[in-house]
């Protein structure tokens, strides 16, 4: 169940990282938005650990 947790966290993270600067009027293909997919997933795998440990 853990990674189950861990995985849709890294899913809904960097699906919202990628529309955040898309909200600010960037391209969603670019260079800002697969940063912020990067940094969502991360985002996203950090909250499914806390969720998972707690």
């Amino acid at each position: 169940m853990d990674k189950k947790i861990v995985m849709l966290g890294m899913i809904v993270g960097s699906t919202l990282g990628t529309y955040v600067p898309v909200w600010f009027g960037a391209d969603s293909f670019s260079f800002a938005s697969v940063i912020g997919a990067f940094l969502g997933g991360l985002v996203g795998i950090w909250i499914g650990m806390k969720v998972y440990s707690a």
